[in-house]
């Protein structure tokens, strides 16, 4: 059996990879902000495996290869039909001796015995998703996305997405896409062959930057979509209070004071602040999965469960009435 039709695509090519509704995000297993020991990296993916979790998302930016490496140690004990495994290309890792003795600049809490080198060109992303495969120690990801292209010295999508459009066809991956923050790339990758693309943080109940120019060229193509950053780095993740998270800096009072307008509104229907983030672009049938991160294995299966809650369309109306949350259109 080849891997396209393990993954249930069609003499025609039409791809059927399977994408479960919810997805663990693995920025956090490449010490995102602060640092974590193997054991507890380990406790939250055990965590997130018992409660149900089977689509999980990694890159080697995150932690210079060291969330590739825990989370693909992680997955090589399970069996490999029962997951869905992305991660990304364009930044690929060469090593950095100087670099012991200093911190990962980008936020990650390791050693930057590794630096990140953009590389768009059609070999550097094959190179790239080779490299991944030996941290991983698996012989596929079922997603390959093009990482943040637009902060690339040379953003080069067209010959990224070729080469992603080669891995593809040769049956190494399922399917690719693009993952940014940027709505304008997400489009151009679609435009560009991109068939699935990762909207992070355009695609919120603060932000629906993708609502425009990305959802058309998915209706047009047929591309999917997987929304990320749906907490907005945290701020949508609780009860808003002094110095919340917003966008990876301190939220303005104009921010803060909105939230709260949205958590009345939806504790007035009976649903949790988090509970909606998940649940708004969940909505729209554009939109395959969330994708979420956790900092311990109760977050895990909290946001699993949250994915899962029905949310009366009357909260979504009442939104789009005071002018705080659009109708998705």
């Amino acid at each position: 059996m080849t891997l396209v039709d393990a993954w249930g695509w069609d003499s025609a090519g039409v791809k059927r990879l399977s994408i479960p509704r919810f997805g663990l995000g693995g920025a956090a297993l490449g010490n995102l902000y602060r640092a974590r020991s193997s054991a507890e990296a380990q406790a939250l993916l055990e965590a997130a495996w018992a409660a149900g979790v089977r689509h999980f998302d990694t890159a080697p930016h995150y932690g210079l290869g060291l969330s590739e490496q825990r989370l693909g140690a992680f997955l090589a004990t399970k069996p490999r039909h029962e997951f869905v495994l992305s991660t990304k290309v364009g930044r690929r890792l060469r090593p950095d001796p100087s670099g012991a003795g200093r911190g990962d600049p980008e936020g990650f809490v390791v050693p930057a015995t590794m630096r990140r080198v953009w590389d768009l060109t059609s070999g550097g992303v094959r190179r790239s998703l080779e490299e991944s495969l030996q941290r991983l120690g698996l012989d596929r990801v079922d997603i390959a996305y093009l990482h943040d292209p637009e902060r690339a010295p040379e953003p080069r999508i067209g010959a990224a997405m070729a080469g992603l459009a080669a891995l593809r066809t040769e049956g190494v991956v399922a399917r690719i896409g693009v993952g940014s923050m940027t709505p304008s790339t997400l489009e151009d990758g679609i435009r560009r062959g991109a068939d699935i693309v990762m909207a992070a943080n355009c695609y919120t109940l603060l932000d629906q930057g993708v609502r425009h120019g990305v959802l058309a060229a998915c209706r047009e193509t047929g591309a999917r979509m997987v929304a990320a950053g749906v907490f907005h780095g945290g701020i949508l993740s609780s009860r808003p209070g002094d110095n919340c998270v917003f966008d990876y800096r301190t939220a303005s009072r104009e921010i803060t004071t909105r939230v709260r307008r949205i958590g009345a509104v939806c504790a007035a229907h009976g649903v949790d602040l988090p509970t909606a983030a998940m649940a708004y672009p969940l909505s729209d049938p554009l939109v395959d999965a969330v994708m979420v991160g956790a900092d311990d294995p109760q977050q895990a299966r909290q946001n699993l469960t949250r994915s899962a809650v029905p949310v009366p369309v009357a909260l979504w109306y009442e939104l789009d009435a005071k002018g705080l949350v659009p109708l998705l259109s």
